[in-house]
């Protein structure tokens, strides 16, 4: 290694040869040990903290925890729910029938044939489905259809 961090060249501009030695001296693996040591040391100091901290917030903010849960419970539930609430009008209205199929007020005749299918196949009185809903579901249909023929 007599050529330490150099190039050499041979000859005219041809490079040959090129040999690369780092300038810095190796640590001793009981010097790497004493800082993974140390780093280990650090890190578990830290999640000690960390979880002394998070114990006493949550000592702290209970009350706070309990007013919020509280108030949770006051609220709706309709509040959160994707369902129409509320039962059926005395005569089924468009809106109602649309809403009954899951359709468009202004669906066309195939859309309306499919969704009641669709529907009447999972609560067919027949596979152990309401005969009201069914009702519903036929007078939903019926509904729609007359309104789609004019």
């Amino acid at each position: 290694m007599a050529n330490a961090g150099r190039v050499t060249v041979d000859g005219g501009d041809m490079m040959r040869y090129a040999e690369y030695s780092p300038t810095t001296n190796p640590r001793s693996d009981a010097d790497t040990d004493r800082r993974l040591g140390g780093t280990l040391i650090a890190v578990g100091l830290g999640v000690a903290a960390a979880g002394f901290a998070g114990r006493y917030a949550f000592q702290l903010w209970k009350p706070l925890g309990q007013v919020f849960s509280e108030t949770v419970r006051k609220m709706p539930s309709s509040a959160f729910s994707s369902y129409y609430k509320g039962g059926f009008e005395q005569k089924m209205s468009k809106r109602e029938a649309s809403l009954v199929l899951g359709i468009s007020p202004v669906s066309t005749k195939t859309k309306v044939r499919e969704a009641h299918r669709s529907i009447m196949v999972l609560n067919h009185p027949d596979k152990g489905g309401s005969p009201y809903l069914a009702a519903k579901i036929n007078e939903a249909k019926d509904l729609l259809d007359k309104e789609n023929r004019r």
